[in-house]
């Protein structure tokens, strides 16, 4: 019975991370169109496309998983918003940069913890393809990190 119920927990979480897809999904080329600094705007370009890749991940752990229901996703539809504040009132291009590195490092942060956690509870309950995609998109939020990193310090002429 306790394996039934991690499933079901596995299948709530993949869902959340799926309605949180859709809302990064929205926002990449309005975030994009707000960089100033060229290689801040070709590491959202390829973010935007690894975002693509675990969203169909995360449908194929869904399927593993057996489904589930769609649901909202108030975390990173809030995080979004907080994101457009920090946009809309930066007041130069060096400020909005480093705002979006910054709204982007806690979303990374959000999907690390949140791979992390599902990979461990499908690896518990067998769901080894999961597993497996969930550690792939892990690794991946893990490069993006650093990459947002050394962005920013190069903006701040500190790399």
């Amino acid at each position: 019975m306790a394996n039934e119920q991690l499933k079901q927990l596995i299948k709530q979480g993949l869902t959340a991370l799926k309605a949180g897809s859709k809302v990064a999904a929205g926002a990449t080329s309005e975030i994009q169109n707000d960089a100033h600094n060229p290689e801040l705007k070709a590491m959202l370009e390829k973010g935007n496309h690894t975002s693509q890749e675990w969203s169909a991940r995360i449908d194929q752990a869904l399927e593993e998983a057996g489904g589930g229901e769609e649901q909202q996703n108030p975390i990173l539809e809030a995080h979004y918003e907080v994101s457009q504040k920090i946009r809309q009132q930066a007041p130069d291009d060096y400020t909005r940069d480093l705002g979006i590195i910054a709204a982007g490092q806690l979303a990374l942060h959000y999907w690390i913890a949140s791979f992390g956690t599902l990979r461990t509870y499908a690896e518990q309950a067998g769901l080894s393809q999961t597993a497996e995609h969930l550690q792939t998109s892990l690794d991946e939020a893990k490069q993006a990190d650093e990459q947002h990193n050394k962005i920013a310090k190069q903006i701040m002429g500190v790399a």
